[in-house]
């Protein structure tokens, strides 16, 4: 859609004047977040980030048995730095702001970067910006994008919805108890979307996908409840195959995982929109976990 520019002229430099205004407040955040991961410091990292962020890398964690906070700093790389990188654009809505760059995004792997995007999203908390997410958006595929971009057309990122903030702060998940058992929900759905519930806690959603995600929570001894319902996606025929499992993850090196749940759907037959089962954690599953 085109404006017309004398319109909206006074709109506009106001919209810019804002985010000229925010992006220094959103880059200290992002920096000190930054920094809190480089030098491992727990009590900056949580100053920092907001809260229902917090609280969901902290399931994720205790949900792998592994140690919170330490496990927050053990990342595959650091967080890239914004030196070097084109600011883009700093638009706010409500208590949600997102900061977009373009350029040589550096994880700390070698090899040579190319232009890419980075979106980074905030929140307002407590009277000011806490780090929630980073979004890195490989430009590969989409060399015409890139060439905007590296023009300082913004087109794109007005035209993606997850490149716009929402105005909504996502809620604060319960703080799960650690897990006895580690599991894990893994799901193939070919042109369906999957929604799956693992003891009304852990909450999973997959689309046209073929993924694995670890089980807020764990397993319990005894009955374990599993819930599901079933979608078709636009351009699915229906007659796709369909899995939906949940095992059970074993700290012994060399003990494989073990198929706790199972519902599955051949080619051809239509799967019910809703559906429920369980699993029980006995003292026989426990003993193949401890590879006895």
């Amino acid at each position: 859609m085109r404006y017309h520019i004398l319109v909206f002229s006074t709109i506009v430099t106001t919209f810019s004047a804002a985010q000229v205004e925010l992006r220094p407040a959103l880059e200290k955040t992002y920096n000190t977040w930054r920094e809190s991961i480089i030098r491992k410091d727990a009590a900056s990292w949580q100053r920092v980030t907001a809260t229902h962020r917090r609280v969901e890398v902290r399931n994720r964690i205790v949900a792998e048995k592994l140690p919170f906070p330490a496990a927050v700093f053990n990342l595959p790389a650091p967080p890239p730095a914004l030196t070097g990188l084109r600011f883009l654009e700093a638009p706010h809505h409500g208590p949600t702001a997102r900061a977009s760059y373009f350029g040589k995004i550096d994880f700390g792997v070698g090899g040579s970067p190319t232009d890419n995007l980075l979106v980074l999203s905030f929140v307002s908390e407590n009277g000011g910006w806490r780090y929630d997410r980073a979004d890195y958006v490989n430009l590969e595929a989409l060399p015409e994008v890139r060439r905007e971009l590296g023009a300082g057309i913004l087109t794109y990122l007005k035209e993606t919805p997850e490149a716009r903030p929402s105005g909504t702060i996502p809620p604060t998940p319960i703080e799960a108890p650690a897990a006895k058992y580690i599991a894990k929900v893994y799901v193939f759905c070919p042109g369906r979307e999957v929604k799956v519930q693992v003891n009304k806690i852990s909450h999973h959603r997959f689309a046209n996908a073929k993924e694995a995600e670890i089980v807020i929570g764990g397993a319990v001894d005894g009955p374990n409840e599993v819930q599901y319902a079933i979608t078709q996606l636009p351009g699915g025929t229906g007659k796709e195959a369909l899995t939906v499992r949940v095992y059970l993850l074993s700290q012994v090196q060399g003990v494989k995982p073990l198929k706790a749940f199972e519902y599955q759907m051949s080619e051809n037959r239509a799967p019910a929109a809703f559906g429920s089962g369980s699993f029980n954690v006995d003292a026989a599953m426990v003993a193949k976990l401890m590879g006895k």
